[in-house]
């Protein structure tokens, strides 16, 4: 596997857990809602959009399951693709796509 391969996966993983340091901590659930919210829009493939806030019966689970709770294990994965002999491509598709979606 090649440095810069190595690199994208070692700074995926980086990026993953500086996130998760930002954010909320602690076990999300699904629960109650607040009357405030981020301004989030899913922009999908037909050119429509949706507030992600008003779909979030159907984002809520994702967004809880992503949770910074899964940070280190992806981190983790992330760095041994890194370190593997043979390139693990879901592992450079994922890091690819996230760095793509953070600054």
């Amino acid at each position: 596997m090649g440095t810069d391969v190595r690199r994208e996966l070692l700074d995926a993983a980086q990026a993953v857990e500086r996130l998760a340091a930002v954010s909320t901590a602690g076990d999300w659930r699904l629960s109650g809602l607040l009357a405030t919210r981020p301004e989030v829009v899913a922009h999908r493939g037909d050119g429509s959009t949706e507030h992600v806030a008003e779909a979030r019966a159907d984002s809520a689970r994702w967004i809880v399951a992503f949770s910074p709770a899964v940070a280190h294990p992806l981190a983790d994965w992330l760095r041994a693709a890194a370190e593997a002999e043979c390139v693990d491509t879901a592992a450079v598709a994922f890091a690819r796509a996230l760095r793509a979606r953070l600054p």
